[in-house]
């Protein structure tokens, strides 16, 4: 397998700019298989900005901002599931998804329920701030509740070692690092603060 899943607690929340940071680092090319929202810079806009890495073309892009099932619905399409297989690339390949692992795809499928069919290991990207043990706690439940191998926990936000701690160690998961929320966010310094990353433990998934 050399793909890794990215996925978050939550929207907004940092996990395309990790994907773009991962995207360079281990010299991968990245996917977004479905993209809600065209108004502002697309996610595979933003990561091709911020890697200078390969983009794959998205399965379904869909106008409105909003949960990819709403988004679809609102244009009259209908997402098929078999049209979101894993592409076959050469070296690692980084895969996004749409907000949260729960986020619907389908009125019957969620964003896990393909993870799953998938059988690639996800990364999960989490806030520090207040709320994130549940959030992320939740969000940890779902995953291997669906099957899904989880590589680790990566944050973004203001160091918090007193809530990171207490969700690496009552979920038993691996801390893989934080990001500082950068401003300037730029090619540059996306990829100094990236050094602060467990690389290893997340080649060692793939």
């Amino acid at each position: 397998m050399n793909t890794i899943i990215i996925t978050g607690t939550d929207t907004g929340i940092g996990k395309t700019v990790f994907a773009a940071g991962l995207t360079a680092a281990l010299g991968a090319s990245y996917w977004k298989p479905v993209q809600s929202g065209l108004d502002d810079a697309t996610d595979s806009e933003s990561v091709q900005a911020l890697s200078g890495a390969r983009i794959l073309p998205e399965a379904y892009r869909l106008n409105m901002p909003a949960s990819p099932h709403l988004s679809a619905e609102d244009m009259g399409v209908e997402i098929d599931l078999g049209q979101l297989a894993l592409p076959q690339v050469e070296g690692p390949l980084v895969v996004e998804g749409a907000g949260g692992v729960m986020v619907p795809l389908t009125r019957k499928h969620f964003f896990v329920d393909m993870f799953a069919q998938w059988h690639a290991p996800v990364i999960l990207v989490a806030r520090t701030a207040l709320g994130t043990i549940n959030h992320t706690s939740l969000s940890l439940k779902a995953l291997r509740d669906a099957g899904c191998a989880v590589i680790g926990v990566a944050f973004v936000g203001d160091p918090d070692p007193a809530v990171e701690g207490t969700i690496c160690q009552m979920c038993d998961v691996a801390h893989l690092g934080r990001l500082p929320v950068l401003d300037p966010l730029t090619k540059a310094n996306l990829s100094e603060a990236f050094e602060a990353i467990d690389l290893a433990t997340i080649r060692s998934a793939l």
